[in-house]
């Protein structure tokens, strides 16, 4: 009888230990510390100042697993504050941590701040990169790949390896000048080439007959993006951390801000093949390769680059179209993606956002619905935190556009409640492509559609199979509709992820607000958080 009650305790002694080992391997804590200084490289031939991370150009690449906890120490050596934003990480509960200046202050030089987030229920492919100051444009980016927890399947065969491949359009003036000119009211002239990972030029090492995952971001400032491997097809498995139906395509266009992973098998003759992205919809066309190196390979890349798609709007439309999501697959939880019947939700408000540009006091603005963003000295979070009035604006935008509306500049805030179903369009009445962006979530991207958005344009949206995602593209004299789910407590910028536009107005905030303190909805105020503005002097937790 002893001896068989010796042996319980030792087997749940033992399931305790493996419990412990399994939580502390699925949920671990990972702990960097980052230092943010100049440097001088030359991505584009000449030597320039660039903003390096830990003395990388593209900075360190973030590999977490599937609610990964980060602890990371950012050093600030720049002359400039500065902050990073983790674009696509949701910080569930947790906007403190987002890295924009509506929830952050940011690191002053020769200063540091202790990031604490979780990658909660999260897979996929996504970046990180500074939000402050136009130092996107001088680097300071890097790529973020969640990867899934060993107890959750992926809808595909495990790759025998992973690339991340950001792409980017970039300019040989420095982010300071840059800066300057668009202070002065000037736009920004056309970038002056085309990166993958840094470099004009790169290579990528494979072995023939195996298949690799190819995760693709644009990092760049205002560009879309065409994406393409000679010789081989690519199969799209995952956009965003959304699991997608595999379909197999030449080519991908991929917009400002987006992220995708595609699967490209190596079964070619041995020899080099070029990658190449090159941009899209725009008169003079850049273009940066690198090379698919097969590892029993003894010729170079040769013949003709491969050919971007000939036509341009209608084409990339179409092939949008195509992005379903997989409803069977899991995503990072064990439950099916398509578990959750969106299309069956009645939306609690409509949204409509038009975007423009106009001279406000004889400078070059962006608005939406004709009310330019201005980033106060106080982030937003904190004012709502220490209940600090005359911060920011609740009625100075409407949910629909008006043409009788003046333009005006104001820091911009929607006020939601959590828990609402929201519809929000996108109108883009400019001929030029646009590209918006939400923290603290992705959102079902339902149409596309040319002209103006209308009530009666629902008819068209998808509400069986639209994948999720954060970063939504809209065409010229075109809209995009959205459906998202506001469950994610919190102050959540919503901008434009073509970055003069950003800069210069063209963004505003969603506060997912309800009266209950609990930490059910949001964590607390982090002990380590930065004051600036007017909560400098209000008590620290």
């Amino acid at each position: 009888m002893g001896s068989k009650f010796l042996l319980h305790l030792l087997l749940c002694a033992v399931l305790v230990l493996l419990s412990v080992s399994l939580s502390q391997g699925e949920d671990a804590y990972k702990y960097y510390t980052w230092t943010v200084t100049y440097g001088t490289l030359s991505p584009l031939g000449s030597p320039q100042q660039v903003i390096l991370i830990n003395g990388q150009f593209p900075g360190p690449q973030l590999d977490l697993v599937t609610n990964d906890n980060v602890v990371l120490n950012l050093v600030n050596k720049l002359d400039e504050p500065f902050l990073l934003t983790w674009n696509g990480i949701k910080q569930r509960k947790n906007s403190w941590q987002d890295g924009v200046l509506g929830t952050n202050c940011p690191v002053p030089p020769n200063s540091n701040y202790t990031y604490k987030f979780q990658a909660k229920d999260q897979i996929g492919t996504y970046t990180y990169f500074p939000s402050t100051s136009l130092h996107k444009a001088a680097g300071g980016f890097g790529g973020l790949n969640v990867y899934h927890r060993s107890v959750i399947p992926v809808p595909y065969p495990y790759p025998d390896g992973d690339f991340t491949l950001l792409v980017g359009d970039w300019y040989k003036i420095n982010h300071k000048a840059l800066r300057e000119s668009l202070d002065s009211g000037k736009s920004l002239a056309f970038p002056d080439g085309l990166l993958i990972n840094g470099q004009t030029h790169t290579t990528v090492n494979g072995d023939q007959g195996k298949t690799y995952m190819f995760r693709i971001s644009n990092v760049g400032m205002s560009t879309s993006i065409n994406f393409r491997i000679q010789g081989h097809t690519l199969k799209l498995v995952e956009i965003e951390g959304s699991h997608i139906v595999q379909n197999v395509y030449d080519t991908l266009d991929v917009h400002v801000g987006q992220s995708a992973a595609v699967l490209v098998t190596l079964n070619q003759p041995p020899k080099d093949y070029y990658i190449v992205a090159s941009t899209r919809f725009s008169k003079k066309i850049l273009t940066a390769t690198a090379v698919l190196h097969y590892s029993n390979s003894n010729s170079p890349a040769s013949g003709p680059l491969p050919s971007p798609p000939i036509h341009q709007y209608h084409w990339s439309v179409k092939q949008a179209r195509t992005y379903r999501w997989n409803l069977t697959a899991n995503a990072a939880r064990p439950n099916p993606q398509g578990s959750y019947h969106y299309g069956k939700i009645t939306p609690t408000k409509t949204i409509v956002l038009s975007n423009s540009a106009s001279l406000i006091n004889g400078k070059l603005r962006y608005t939406v619905n004709k009310v330019s963003y201005v980033n106060p000295d106080t982030p937003l979070k904190l004012a709502d935190y220490f209940n600090i009035p005359g911060i920011y604006s609740v009625d100075s935008i409407q949910s629909l556009p008006s043409d009788n509306t003046p333009t005006s500049v104001a820091t911009s805030v929607v006020p939601t409640s959590l828990h609402d179903f929201i519809e929000v369009v996108f109108q883009n009445n400019e001929n030029t492509m646009q590209s918006w962006h939400l923290d603290g979530y992705d959102f079902w991207v339902v149409g596309y559609g040319f002209g103006q958005w209308t009530p009666a344009k629902r008819r068209t949206y998808n509400l069986v199979d639209a994948l999720t995602r954060h970063t939504a593209q809209v065409y010229p004299n075109a809209w995009t509709s959205i459906l998202v789910s506001l469950d994610n407590q919190g102050m959540w910028n919503l901008r434009s992820a073509v970055w003069e536009r950003q800069y210069l107005g063209q963004q505003l905030y969603l506060r997912v607000w309800t009266s209950e303190r609990s930490l059910a909805n949001e964590y607390d105020i982090p002990n380590n958080v930065l004051l600036c503005g007017k909560a400098v002097g209000h008590n620290n937790p």
